[in-house]
């Protein structure tokens, strides 16, 4: 049997700030939910800035460099990024800037570095930094493979309104509970210290079109969740974990829909 054939992606979503200086590991170890402080040059971890209330408000990729690091993050919010982390600054001495680094994903196949596996799920892949591989797929392709994957992305958590354990950040590497304090620690740290995880974003499949975006979720005449991102036949979702199994299951025009819960979260 033939291997397929790798699928390149140019993630023209995704851009890249530099932070370079002496103070740079003790500065982003303070603010992010990832661990800096052991991180080597070539490897790439996941996490978040979170608000001080512990909402998601930026998710990000931290890669290591000699003399620094790169954080991957939503191209349409980099400058806010490096504005963020600006004022977080104060007296550290720490360089922050854009970088020129083009991001692309490698999935469907085997890649050797300068592609970095995904550290969220060895099913997504590889990501890459400046590695100008020819792209043979395009962003929509990638989305829907992360979606196949039943990994939430940008579009379904939004700006300051979801808690990074309900975007399975706790489940996907994002969230090192050992390290010190950070950004929004009290909260996260409680949520998953007491177990009181109301809500989980989740893939659910139906039939035909899309619904519209913050379109509610009904089972059993209860409201079970919201339709967040993605296309015909399957969008991924906020549902509630007690009430995502309950029947009927109905879209807000009648179709059924039914939660598909990816082997990796543990749930259904």
């Amino acid at each position: 049997m033939t291997a397929a054939t790798p699928l390149v992606a140019d993630l023209t979503d995704r851009a890249v700030i530099e932070v370079a200086g002496p103070d740079w590991r003790a500065f982003l170890q303070g603010l992010l939910t990832q661990d800096v402080d052991t991180l080597t040059p070539g490897e790439i971890r996941f996490g978040a800035l979170l608000t001080p209330q512990g909402r998601l408000l930026f998710d990000l990729f931290v890669i290591g460099r000699d003399d620094g690091c790169l954080i991957d993050c939503e191209a349409s919010r980099r400058d806010a990024l490096v504005q963020r982390l600006t004022i977080y600054r104060l007296r550290a001495k720490v360089e922050i800037k854009p970088g020129d680094q083009a991001a692309q994903a490698l999935w469907r196949g085997e890649a050797q570095a300068p592609w970095l596996a995904d550290p969220r799920l060895a099913g997504l892949g590889y990501r890459g930094y400046g590695v100008a591989a020819s792209a043979n797929a395009d962003l929509a392709a990638w989305h829907a493979h992360r979606l196949a994957q039943g990994v939430p992305g940008p579009a379904d958590w939004g700006d300051d309104k979801t808690y990074p354990i309900e975007a399975n950040f706790d489940l996907l590497n994002g969230i090192d509970f050992r390290k010190g304090c950070f950004v929004g620690q009290e909260t996260t740290s409680r949520m998953k210290r007491r177990g009181v995880i109301k809500t989980r974003m989740a893939p659910v499949s139906f039939e035909g079109p899309a619904p519209e975006p913050g379109s509610e979720l009904l089972a059993a005449d209860l409201r079970a969740g919201e339709a967040l991102s993605g296309g015909d036949g399957v969008v991924m979702a906020a549902l509630r974990l007690d009430r995502a199994n309950g029947e009927p299951r109905l879209l807000p025009d009648g179709r059924a829909w039914e939660a598909r819960w990816p082997a990796w979260m543990g749930v259904g």
